[in-house]
């Protein structure tokens, strides 16, 4: 039997680039490119009828940009949105990841990159790709900062629903480390690691492990210096 397609909803004010997008992910056997938008509002309009696995969601777009697409996307419909930016550094990423998006990717990606954040984010499985941007989340979440009063180790209770384990996992998570490093850390299998992961997100009510990174930062459990190099 074939594999299941993952439906790709690709919004973008810039036809080239929606284009662009498109010719790669269409021929892949496991992709479907359901549907484009030129604007937010459209991207929005295009989530809930057509019902896309993945947004590749544009930051700048005209009518209502891709951090308020974003929100009403991720409250609206079941999809995950992959924010594309062109700086690495972007002001709006973290509002992004705030807002419910499952990764973001910079527009000079490789072909092969696309392809695989994709399939990364549809899975729900890792934390960014590609992987050299798990550093860059920590910059990120960082500049946003923790609430009034939290510092390294402060919590305001969100985390007590977590054992102990389940508790560390999530400081490794949010260094960045994948589940064969977290396994490795803490001398247990990659098969305990990922019981950890999936228990951890759903006592506290996640998605995926980027909004568990921006939670460990909010909460104060990890600060930007801890991140994984």
């Amino acid at each position: 039997m074939p594999e299941p397609t993952i439906r790709v909803l690709i919004a973008d004010d810039q036809a080239l680039v929606r284009g662009g997008f498109a010719m790669i992910l269409d021929v892949q056997p496991d992709i479907s490119v359901v549907g484009e938008a030129e604007d937010g509002v459209r991207a929005v309009a295009a989530a809930r009828e057509l019902r896309p696995d993945v947004v590749l969601m544009d930051v700048r777009m005209p009518h209502m940009d891709g951090i308020e697409a974003t929100a009403a996307i991720c409250r609206e419909t079941d999809a995950r949105v992959l924010v594309l930016t062109t700086f690495d550094l972007d002001e709006y990423v973290y509002d992004a990841l705030r807002a419910g998006a499952s990764g973001f990717l910079l527009k000079d990606m490789r072909r092969d990159e696309l392809v695989e954040a994709v399939r990364v984010v549809a899975s729900g499985e890792a934390l960014l790709a590609p992987s050299v941007t798990r550093r860059l989340i920590a910059d990120v979440v960082g500049r946003g900062g923790p609430p009034p009063g939290a510092g390294q180790g402060a919590d305001d209770g969100r985390l007590d629903v977590l054992t102990a384990r389940e508790t560390e996992t999530l400081r490794q998570v949010a260094r960045g480390l994948s589940n064969a490093e977290i396994a490795a850390e803490l001398f247990v299998t990659e098969h305990t690691v990922k019981t950890h992961v999936s228990s951890m997100l759903s006592k506290l009510g996640l998605r995926d492990r980027v909004q568990a990174v921006v939670l460990a930062y909010e909460t104060g459990l990890v600060t930007p210096g801890d991140s994984h190099s």
